[in-house]
């Protein structure tokens, strides 16, 4: 069963450009809280997780990546091991952590009840609304011009 997440990151730290420039492809470590680590050792492969870019600057949802390796040790940083992430595509248009709260079917979101952990749980409904949003991310099958019918 694919399950949903929320990965944050300073932009300054690793942002969409750094994971779109390195073939889409990332080692997601350095978590240190114990609650976010626990989230990111429950990921499985297929998994889904929003890209958030977190900052004084930019709070808001910006791409989608796919959960390709779970937790695995990771001696490059000190052991508190990481999952790979493979980027799937970009927010169609992103989405402002500002207007997640104004919405009324996000209320119950982890990340506006914890909003200092750094990997979340998303709920697959709130997954839905923060995606109608955002107009959906490139791959999703939605994209502009795109036809599922067969002639």
């Amino acid at each position: 069963m694919k399950r949903y997440w929320l990965l944050k990151t300073e932009p300054s730290e690793w942002s969409w450009s750094d994971q779109e420039a390195n073939n889409g492809i990332s080692k997601w470590d350095g978590v240190k809280n114990k609650q976010a680590q626990k989230n990111l050792k429950s990921m499985t492969l297929g998994d889904l997780c929003f890209f958030y870019h977190s900052g004084s600057k930019s709070r808001c949802i910006v791409g989608v990546v796919e959960v390709t390796r779970e937790w695995y040790s990771d001696d490059d940083d000190g052991g508190e091991g990481a999952v790979d992430v493979k980027t799937v595509g970009e927010m169609r248009r992103c989405v402002d952590l500002k207007e997640m709260k104004e919405h009324k079917g996000i209320k119950g979101f982890v990340l506006l009840r914890q909003p200092r952990l750094s990997v979340v749980p998303v709920e697959e409904d709130v997954w839905e609304r923060v995606c109608e949003l955002g107009g959906g991310f490139f791959g999703d099958g939605k994209e502009d011009g795109s036809s599922s019918d067969e002639s």
